[in-house]
Order: structure tokens, then sequence, then C-alpha cells
């Protein structure tokens, strides 16, 4: 439904008396409109009851009432919401344009008042009062006025070219000043409350003064605009063109009340940045970009990109935060729950916590937590933001190359994105997150930059506060966040990233924390993910220290969990196919439902013959085994080295040879043992890289066991790099190494003397059930790793002076097992 219009033309006023006007009119409601009489107004209806009103109107050939609404939306205006002055007026012409809808043309007659509403269905009708106009007595100050309105309008109708010529003479031809202000007020462009507040000026002089003004202020409008179009003239390209027919446009629908979407929604984005509380140089930016959008056609590329940024800028947190929970022995209880052991760590977050409620300004700590697969470093994450009552985000590194994943894209570039540290920060909607860097030491560098490198700046506590992101271009304030990152190893982490960050090395675990943390977290957790109860399933410990030590062996804990799982899913068949009984898991189920055990301890039996040594250890995934095997034959004194070995550990086997040579008489190894023998070392599993320092004392014992004669014991294990002095220098990874031994059973491990101050990190149950050796010199590795002391043995039984080799040399070479590959 709809009534729009346009007066056309004028009509002579006064065409009916006040006698002759009804005092009850059927009223017909306008939108958008104000009509005035003397004025000829064509109107599109559609509204049931406005159609109903004209039906009985021409039937009855009676006047009706025209009022304007207050609110145009309104579909069923009542007394309330039409105006109290309108038009009484004719129907001068009907036409039906379809089913519902008719076309007609109504004549303006004179003003009326409503006093009261007397009817609303099927249409309204008002007790009215008919109005006349107030004539003053000084016809000359209305003649006067009247000559200015004409001049005027003629000013207006110059400068308005889309006019017809015929318009002037039209104002010229009119005599009455009252007729003449009703028109010029109903063709003139002003608001629709201006206009009704002309129709119900009743007084004349004032009337046509109200008229003057409105008229005055549409010829300054046009007189700017002119001065304007002249400004620009010849220069406006097609995109000027376009922004101000834009601008035009825009004012012309705020007028109408009909703004676009895109307009609105530009203006709760500019709401949205104003109440950001962005720090001054950023709101300055924002607001410069905000206004550049506003004059860019939403049909342009550039316009995606501006809306993109602002909306990137609304998006993340500038103040927002939350609140930090410092209470630190609710902190040490909620990660005590979630983390079994891992004291320097708990400890490291206490103290934070504990700063943080003396001094509130403390910037977050960097930390790095090192240590091998499946200790809990990135869970530990999640903890830590419980503890402390913050929101965790997680940034994964892993195989990143592009410099611009950490410092965003510049916006030239299509599809240009933040980084992912903005990412993240968005993602966590609050400026003090913990934010958890995955992988570290993955991070990767090619043509495109180097990611570590753009992480110098996010990770160092003087400059991040002021981070720039190359695709905001403003700065951001990272210097709130508790950054955690994870790495495997140090050694791929650049050192100047290293230097950055608080390196807090994890350990692995021993059998007593992970028989704590399987009975605690992971049994409760599969049992509950595999749709079971603890009715349904109970894991005895023997089968749990069977799982601990015959079905994994790692530093972690992820293969043991996984384990679990294998034996709760094949508990779940039973449960599903409706067995009611709860299941007890014995050793012996076990090898039903995982079959065989894949690690026992193998020490013992692999160095039952001379020539074989057992080695420590360090890889990305903990400590482990390194057993070192030495044989010989016949041939000229070569040597041969097999087991995919890397440079510097061939060395250590070359200088291990040489000290061997070099205390053969010592050792009752005739001297010349290399002139009529070759010597081959081979390190098992050789489908493994190897490499390091570490070996040397294990290589040295091993030739020292296969020319002797003499065993290596089989709960030895040892590490330390060798000289060709015979000193045994210090190594690295000596908690991970300790821990693999104590996971394999070894009982006493020989290691540097240096490395004493090592062992303050190992647990305290691996220390316990393990023997240590501090090795100064070569000699004395060889005292304790040996079964017998090979220096008593050859005061005992020199070497013979033939080159002949001792007949324990024969059977070794007969009895080596060659199955531990």
């Amino acid at each position: 439904m709809s009534e729009k219009g346009k007066v056309v033309t004028p009509a002579a006023p006064g065409l009916i008396n006040k006698e002759d006007i009804p005092q009850v009119l059927p009223i017909l409601p306008l939108r958008n409109s104000v009509f005035f009489p003397g004025g000829v107004l064509p109107l599109a209806v559609g509204r049931q009851k406005t159609i109903a009103l004209i039906k009985d109107a021409v039937r009855d050939d009676q006047v009706i009432g025209v009022v304007t609404q207050r609110k145009a939306e309104e579909e069923d205006p009542g007394a309330a919401d039409l105006h109290s002055m309108g038009t009484v007026a004719r129907i001068v012409k009907l036409l039906k344009m379809g089913e519902d809808n008719y076309s007609l043309v109504v004549q303006g007659l004179a003003r009326f008042r409503v006093n009261e509403l007397v009817q609303e269905h099927p249409y309204l009708k008002a007790r009215i009062e008919a109005i006349e106009d107030k004539t003053p007595t000084d016809h000359v100050e209305i003649e006067a006025l009247g000559i200015n309105l004409k001049k005027l309008a003629r000013e207006v109708i110059e400068m308005m070219p889309e006019l017809p010529a015929a318009a002037t003479e039209l104002v010229e031809s009119i005599t009455q000043p009252g007729h003449l202000a009703d028109l010029i007020a109903a063709n003139v462009d002003v608001p629709i409350e201006e206009k009704q507040q002309v129709l119900e000026t009743v007084d004349l002089k004032d009337r046509m003064k109200l008229v003057l003004e409105l008229l005055n202020r549409k010829r300054e409008i046009l007189k700017l605009s002119s001065k304007i179009d002249s400004q620009v003239k010849g220069e406006m390209s097609k995109t000027q063109r376009e922004y101000y027919l834009r601008q035009q446009l825009k004012a012309i629908k705020e007028e109408l009340g009909e703004l676009g979407e895109e307009e609105e929604e530009l203006d709760e984005l500019g709401e949205r940045i104003k109440k950001l509380g962005l720090p001054p140089d950023v709101e300055k930016v924002a607001n410069k970009e905000l206004n550049r959008l506003k004059s860019i056609p939403t049909a342009s590329s550039e316009y995606t990109v501006a809306r993109t940024y602002l909306e990137w800028i609304a998006d993340l947190p500038w103040t927002k935060k939350t609140e930090d929970n410092l209470d630190v022995e609710n902190a040490r209880q909620v990660l005590d729950k979630d983390h079994y052991s891992l004291e320097k760590v708990k400890k490291r977050i206490l103290e934070y916590l504990a700063v943080r409620k003396l001094k509130n300004d403390m910037k977050g700590p960097i930390l790095c937590l090192v240590g091998p697969p499946g200790v809990g470093k990135t869970s530990l994450g999640q903890s830590i933001a419980r503890a402390t009552g913050r929101k965790f985000v997680r940034l994964s590194l892993g195989g990143v190359r592009d410099e611009a994943e950490i410092r965003g894209h510049r916006r030239t570039y299509v599809g240009a994105l933040p980084g992912r540290v903005i990412q993240s920060m968005k993602k966590a909607g609050t400026v003090n997150p913990v934010m958890m860097l995955d992988e570290i030491d993955k991070l990767g560098a090619d043509f495109r930059g180097d990611p570590s490198a753009a992480l110098l700046e996010v990770l160092d506590p003087e400059q991040n506060n002021s981070f720039s992101d190359h695709y905001l271009d403003v700065p951001y304030d990272l210097s709130k966040i508790l950054f955690i990152a994870t790495a495997n190893q140090l050694d791929p982490i650049p050192p100047p990233l290293r230097d950055r960050m608080e390196v807090i090395e994890l350990p692995g675990y021993t059998f007593e924390e992970k028989t704590h943390i399987a009975r605690n977290h992971l049994i409760p957790k599969q049992v509950k993910e595999h749709g079971l109860s603890i009715d349904n399933i109970e894991l005895t410990d023997p089968a749990l220290s069977k799982l601990i030590t015959g079905f994994t062996r790692e530093a972690g804990v992820r293969n043991l969990e996984r384990t679990i799982a294998d034996v709760c899913r094949a508990v779940a068949v039973d449960v599903a196919k409706g067995s009611g009984t709860k299941r007890t898991i014995t050793p012996e189920d076990l090898e039903i439902i995982l079959g065989p055990e894949k690690f026992w301890m193998e020490t013992a039996e692999r160095t039952e013959t001379p020539g074989v040594a057992t080695g420590l250890a360090w890889t990305a995934a903990g400590g482990d085994l390194l057993f070192i095997e030495a044989t010989k034959m016949q041939g000229k004194g070569g040597i041969t080295l097999t087991g995919q070995l890397g440079d510097v550990m061939k060395e250590s086997a070359q200088a291990a040879l040489s000290y061997t040579r070099n205390r053969a008489q010592k050792l009752g190894i005739d001297p010349r043992f290399l002139e009529k023998q070759d010597i081959h070392i081979h390190f098992p599993a050789g489908a493994i890289p190897k490499d390091g320092p570490s070996a040397g004392v294990t290589i040295f014992t091993a030739l020292t066991s296969l020319l002797t004669g003499i065993r290596v014991r089989g709960d030895v294990a040892m590490t330390g790099e060798a000289t060709l002095r015979g000193l045994v220098l210090p190594v690295g990874g000596i908690k991970e190494k300790v821990l693999a031994a104590h996971r394999a059973g070894i009982k006493r491990i020989i290691m540097p003397e240096r490395n004493k101050k090592d062992l303050n990190d190992v647990p305290e149950q691996a220390k316990r059930e393990m023997e240590f050796v501090f090795a100064h010199s070569m000699d004395d590795v060889l005292r304790s790793a040996l079964e017998e002391d090979p220096f008593e043995k050859a005061a005992k039984n020199p070497p013979p002076s033939d080159g002949g080799q001792p007949q324990p040399q024969e059977q070794q070479q007969q009895g080596t097992p060659q199955v531990h590959a």
C-alpha cells in the first residue's frame, strides 16, 4: 500500500465555501507528502481502508479530508498517528489499475482541523472544523512579501534547469498571496515537517514569511552547489563524479529516512571503533581510513580492502583483558591436578603469580619448555591458562617457512591478512592471554624470509609493546601476553631467539611417575572416551607394570596412552556384545590383546661376549641406549665403521683406536695387533643416523673388551667424549640419558666427572635405584665397565711377543651375535 505524489499544477482556490464543507469527513492518510489547498495531486492507492473510502466518496460525490501521517511506515494509522491539520479535497479522476490498486487525482479546496475521530472501520472519519486564512489589514506588507516570493521563486527556477520554462510564467500568473505561498511550499524541496508547518500556519503574513525563509534557504543551497560544480568542473574524473552523486544520493536518502544498509553498517563500524579505546595514533589512522572508505564506491576493489582492514581493527582487543587469578595456592592445586611431577615449571609459574600479586605492572614471562614428545608440554600451557584465569590460544609453528606468517602481508597484495600472532589475538579476545608457540624448533626458512627472525620482536620484552604487523601497519602491544614456547630440542632454535626465552627443560618420566600418571589421568580418560565405566574394566598393577616396561619404552606417556586405549577397545567389544561382568586385565590378558612384548631387558644378553659395550645417546624423543659392537678378522690392519655414522662419530672411533694402540702394552694387548687383522666396529639400528662425540668412551671400551677378551658388565651403560690423552670430557643430555638407562634396567652409569652437577635435575627415584661412576680418565672407565680389571690381568699375563692373540678372542670371533641390528 502506498500513496506517492507530487503537485503538478495549481487549481483556482476558493472553489468551495466554508458552509458547504461537511462537519464529518472521511479521512485519507497521506505518506511522504503534504497536500495544500489549490493543488492537484495524483495518488496511487492500495490500502483496503483507503479503497473503501474512495468507492463511497465517488458514489456519493462527496469531498474527503487528506491528512499527512506522522510516520510514513505506519500501515494502519489512528488518531495519534495523524497531524491535526489537513486539506479538504475533491476526487477529480479515478482509474482502476489492478484488482486492489487504484490511481486517482485529487484537488485541494480548503484547510481544516481535525477535532476528533468518529469512525475507524471500514475507514477513518473525523469531526472537523474548516479553517480560513487570517488576512492582516496591512495589505502593503502582504504585497511586498508576494513580490519577494515571486522574485526568489524566479531565481530558484533559473538555477534549476530541470524545471520547465513555463514554471516562471505560472508563478507570475498567481495573484492571491495565500495560493502563491501554498504553491511554492508544495514544490520546494524541504522536509515533510516543514511543509506541514506551512500548512498549519493560518496567519497569511506568517505563512508567507515562513515560505520566504524556506525558499531563501533553497536558493543558498543551489548557489553553493553551483559554486562547487564550477570549481570541480572539467577536473572531475569518473570516480569523483560517482562519489559526488553518491553523496547527494546519501543526503536524499537521509532526508527520506531511507539510508542504505552499507551506510548503516559503516556508521555501526565507526561506533565500534570509537568504543575500542584505541591509542591516539591508532585511532587517528582508523578514523582516516573510515573517512576514506565512505568516499569509495562499494563496487570498487579498494572498498573491500579498506573495509576488511577496519573490521580487523575493530575485532582486535586493544584494552579488554581478563583479571588474573593471583591465588598462588589455587594455581598450585590446578597445576598439580592436571600434571604430575614437572616441579621446575610449576615453581616458575607460581613465582610469576607471586610477583604479579606484589607488582601489578610486571611484563609476561617468555618461557620455552624443552623436552621429548609426550611429556605434557602443550597441555601444560592450557593448565597455566586455567590456573591464572586467562584465555588460551595455541599457535602451531611447525613447518612455517614464510616470514609473512608471523608479520602478516602488506595490504597491497591480493588476499592480504595479518600474521598468525595478530590472528591469535583476535581469537583470544583479550590483551593478556596465554599464547602457546608450539614446536618453535620446527620453524623453517626459505626465499620468503626467516620466520624465526620475525619472532625476535614478538618475544623481546623490550620491543613487543609496539609490535608492528605489516597488515595493520600500526603498533600493537604484545607485552601483556604470557608466551610459552615448546620444543623437542634447542639446537635448531637460532641463538638470538633462544636468548630471548627462559629455557626450562622437561625430563622424561620414571617408571613410578608413569604409573601414577596412568592411574590418575590416562586410564580414567580412556575409559570415559571409550564409553566404559569403572564397573566394566580394571587394570591390575602387574598388568600396568608390564604395559609400561614391556610394551612401551619412551620418555613421555603418549604411546602408553595409545596402548591403554587398545586395551579399552578390546573391553568395549565385550561390553557391546552384552557382557555385564567386570573385566580384570592381567599380564596374561595383555599378550592376548596386544600380542607379544615389544621390549625386554636385553643389555645382559647383548654383552654376553667380549667386544660389545652399551652407550647412552640423546635423541629428540629423549634418551636411548646405543650398543656398539666390535669384531676382528684376518686382514692387513684396516678399520671399518658401519651404522650410518656422522663425521664426528667416525673421528671418535679413530681416536679410540689410536688410544687403544697407545695403551696396548699396559692392557695386555699385543701392540702389533693391527698388522695381520682388520677391526670392524658396528653401531646397530643402522637405519638411524648417528653423530656426536659422546660415544668415544663406549667405543674405546668395546675395543678393549674385544682385544682383551674381558666382557663388559651387562648392567653398565656409559657416556663421555674420549681424547687422545685418555681424558673423559663432559657431554650433554645427561638427564635424558640417565632416564633412558633407568627405563632399560641399567644399574650402573659411567659418566664424565665434570657432569656430576647435571644429576641435580635427575628425578630422585632414578638416583636411588642406580649407581653413578664419575670417570676422570678412560682407565677409570675400564675398571668400572669390564668384569675384570684389564691392568691387573695384563700384569699377571703379559701379551705374547709374536703378535698372536689370546684364545678368548678367537672364541669371540665365532660367538659374536649377529641378530641385534
